[in-house]
């Protein structure tokens, strides 16, 4: 296996019109899962095709291995790429569609590479249809050969484009869990492409997110989740989508309260953040919906109305009008009435407080002390 280095990359169309993929820095490990994941037109699928050489980067470099293959043609460089569509030739056999790429890149025997394929095909446990064509096949059966196809080969990098999209729910939870068994026993150095960011969390070891042909955050998904850059991977990364409301900061002395700015509410934040949100008057507070809960009978919270009741089997969602679609993902033993007016809280820990202008997160890095939990301030609801 071997590491990846993408330095300063960009790909532009139309006479560069069309920025596809802009000044994008990023490296993969020797043995790395890293996925990257974004919205529809954010470049992901340009940068898999510049690492598998398939696209020419307008400028900046792949460099696979510590060699520099930014100018070698895709036949020479030692990558292995599943795509979304399976790209099974129809005429051959599984035997034939996995044998293919031995026999164009090795000097392999005819016998020598049926061997490899026959283990690679007991691996994924495919043997059986060897001797079957595509048409005979169902999506899982296509992908696996596909995937077999790939792994037979040995490579130093096996890229992945979106390969499990055309497979229903049931059968891509199946083939992740393969794939991220795969990956594990052969210590595949590996980049994962898909628009799933639930996909893109449960499989990376890494994960980098993309928007407009731009790298917004990298990190293990655990700390993009919990510590997101900006708006747009807060927003992006988790489902539901990060509650985000119009603030305003009251930064009296130590103390710093924020106070909604389109909404009735007051938050006040420990004396940490003071310092950081010094001279800030207008934000964005994020809060993930299942940070939010019910505040207990006697506790201090935000009161809100419930508008909509939306039962999900383990959870329930409430949506309240603080703001527009903002949830509260609470157990399902919590069913209050439709119009019933409520209170709810959460941690300060779990705040993010973004600039409105940039979209940058104001609080990331940002460690705050104190018990966990903190409700919120005990003043009178405000609508600057």
């Amino acid at each position: 296996m071997a590491t990846v280095r993408l330095e300063n990359l960009r790909k532009t169309f139309d006479s560069g019109r069309l920025v596809a993929v802009d000044d994008l820095s990023l490296s993969v490990d020797d043995g790395e899962f890293l996925t990257v994941v974004g919205p529809s037109g954010c470049g992901k699928s340009t940068t898999l095709r510049m690492i598998a050489g398939l696209e020419r980067p307008t400028s900046g470099s792949v460099v696979i291995g510590g060699e520099d293959v930014t100018d070698q043609h895709a036949r020479k460089r030692d990558v292995a790429m599943v795509f979304q569509n399976y790209a099974l030739y129809p005429h051959k056999t599984v035997m034939g569609n996995m044998e293919f790429g031995l026999r164009m890149s090795t000097d392999l025997s005819k016998e020598e590479r049926r061997e490899r394929v026959r283990e690679t095909a007991e691996m994924m446990d495919i043997e059986e249809l060897l001797e079957d064509k595509p048409s005979e096949l169902s999506g899982g059966q296509k992908q696996r050969v596909a995937l077999g196809r790939a792994i037979v080969r040995e490579p130093d990098v096996f890229l992945f484009d979106e390969p499990l999209s055309n497979l229903d729910a049931k059968l891509r939870t199946t083939m992740r869990t393969e794939i991220q068994r795969l990956q594990d026993e052969l210590d595949i150095t590996a980049i994962y492409v898909t628009h799933d960011q639930e996909e893109a969390m449960t499989m990376g070891d890494k994960i980098a997110i993309l928007d407009d042909g731009e790298l917004q955050q990298t990190g293990r998904p655990t700390d993009v989740y919990d510590d997101p850059t900006n708006e747009f991977v807060g927003g992006f990364v988790g489902s539901p989508s990060m509650n985000v409301l119009d603030a305003v900061v009251d930064n009296a002395g130590t103390g710093v309260t924020l106070k909604g700015a389109s909404a009735d509410f007051a938050y006040e934040l420990s004396p940490e953040y003071a310092e950081v949100l010094e001279g800030v008057e207008e934000v964005r507070m994020g809060i993930r919906p299942e940070d939010v809960r019910v505040a207990d009978a006697g506790d201090a919270g935000i009161v809100t109305t419930v508008d909509v009741v939306e039962p999900i089997g383990s959870d329930n969602y409430l949506y309240l009008d603080l703001g527009p679609d903002f949830i509260a993902r609470v157990d399902s033993g919590t069913t209050p009435t439709v119009g019933a007016s409520i209170e709810i809280t959460f941690d300060e820990r779990d705040v993010h407080v973004f600039d409105p202008r940039t979209g940058e997160s104001l609080t990331h890095g940002v460690a705050v002390a104190g018990s966990d939990a903190v409700t919120p301030a005990e003043a009178e609801p405000t609508a600057d």
